[in-house]
């Protein structure tokens, strides 16, 4: 008979912010947690629930280009991405009828999981965007929003994110802990990711940020207690200082390498007829590079440019468990102080509409900027969000156009993606089992390590 396991993905939880935390660190003792390259969310979860790395399990990153569809899609959300042996299964095997509740973990939807909760806003067919979130079984939704309201999205990322998603996402897991009794449950509380982005770890906004959500946690960690749970909690990466952005595409196509196709004054990625171009992932970037013989020559270009640390070909892939078909043919790491940006026009006025808007599954690469209302002019981005608004509410079409371009860029102050270098910056594992002696936990255990605590064969 399995024991109940309540599993804490607290994203952006390193040693450092732990002592701000009194509630999460009385679970136990942290220790560090190694990550997999690149050290962002799809990827390292995708490796907790498999044990694979990404060369394994195909996720490398938190989007890439489908060669297939000849498009850049990042945070799709269909869990038949993933490949591997699930957690779950793993558990199922061992113990017919298991159950398990996804809330918010990536990759949720279509997952043969028991219950699930996952943002998703409501697309109309006007243009219109309202906060919502997916659930299976569908009656969940109801059952959920009856007790704790709807969830709020755009708390969830954007310049307003902050802790009430974090919140939002922390009361449906007690929900469904005292209304299901899952055997296991998987949390995803993204609080920490965003002023640190904003400000820094260092700066003292980390620090309140890790306060606030470990007042939000206590009652979460109270509720497992009650239950005779397991809880763990880790973490997917740890963010660092980084200042630098790094326009890989600009310098792409000033190269030649790169082309753009125009419609109404507005140019956007083509993909299909560029010889190279970079889907941007925080400090990682894949190359794809269309023709071998171009390579080398990207390769060497790429190298030169000044914010990027490595270029990984097909050999430092596999070394890094990064070599399977959906990796650009070309890898780069930034510089500890750099990440790089999806930015590929060269003139502003040509620049796409989407380039100021929050638009996560629009933009061919991720967009920190996004955490901000344009710096240049936040008090302008933000009177034109009002207007925004008040055109919503009256019915008629909007864009939310407060994203800043390069000043926003130039703004962000932390990063990740890489492997950490000191075990101060990265994640961590902690757990109140009694049972485990740990030092050091590396992503491609925790999966081992979870069905240990569940009482379950690994």
């Amino acid at each position: 008979m399995s024991r109940p396991l309540v599993v804490l993905d607290v994203v952006g939880l390193t040693p450092r912010l732990l002592p701000h935390m009194p509630n999460l660190s009385r679970l136990g003792t942290a220790v560090p947690l190694e990550p997999v390259l690149p050290a962002v969310t799809c990827s390292v979860q995708s490796t907790f629930l498999t044990g694979e790395t990404p060369a394994g399990h195909g996720i490398v990153g938190n989007g890439w280009y489908f060669r297939d569809l000849g498009e850049v899609l990042l945070w799709r959300q269909h869990n038949a991405l993933v490949g591997g042996d699930k957690l779950w299964h793993a558990a199922r095997r061992a113990e017919p009828g298991y159950t398990v509740a996804n809330i918010c973990w990536w990759y949720a939807m279509g997952a043969d999981v028991d219950w699930t909760v996952t943002p998703r806003p409501i697309y109309y067919s006007d243009g219109r965007k309202e906060p919502d979130c997916y659930t299976f079984p569908p009656s969940l939704h109801d059952e959920l929003t009856a007790g704790i309201g709807p969830f709020p999205l755009f708390t969830y990322w954007g310049p307003n994110a902050g802790l009430p998603s974090s919140s939002w996402i922390a009361r449906a897991a007690v929900q469904v802990m005292a209304d299901k009794n899952p055997d296991l449950t998987l949390v995803y509380l993204p609080h920490l990711d965003y002023d640190l982005q904003r400000y820094g770890p260092s700066d003292p906004r980390a620090a309140a940020a890790a306060s606030a959500l470990d007042d939000v946690l206590a009652p979460l960690l109270d509720a497992a207690r009650a239950r005779g749970a397991t809880t763990v909690a880790l973490s997917e990466y740890g963010i660092t200082e980084a200042r630098r952005p790094v326009d890989v595409n600009r310098l792409l196509r000033s190269e030649g390498l790169l082309n753009v196709y125009a419609q109404d004054g507005m140019e956007y990625l083509d993909p299909w007829t560029s010889r190279a171009f970079a889907v941007a992932d925080h400090q990682i970037a894949h190359v794809y590079v269309r023709d071998a013989q171009d390579i080398s020559v990207v390769r060497k270009l790429l190298a030169a440019l000044p914010g990027v640390g490595e270029v990984l070909d097909a050999d430092g892939k596999a070394r890094h468990g990064l070599d399977h078909e959906r990796s650009g043919e070309l890898v780069l790491l930034a510089e500890p102080d750099a990440w790089f940006t999806y930015y590929y026009w060269l003139d502003d006025a040509r620049k796409p509409d989407f380039a100021r808007l929050v638009e996560i599954h629009r933009k061919p690469g991720y967009d920190p900027a996004e955490l901000f209302f344009d710096p240049a002019a936040p008090g302008a981005a933000k009177a034109r969000a009002g207007v925004a608004l008040l055109r919503k509410k009256t019915g008629m079409r909007y864009l939310m156009s407060v994203v800043g371009l390069d000043e926003g860029a130039r703004a962000v102050r932390g990063s990740h993606g890489l492997m950490p270098t000191q075990d101060a910056d990265g994640p961590v594992w902690l757990s109140d089992a009694a049972d485990l002696d740990l030092t050091r936990v590396r992503a491609t255990e925790v999966k081992s390590l979870l069905l240990r605590l569940a009482g379950l064969p690994s």
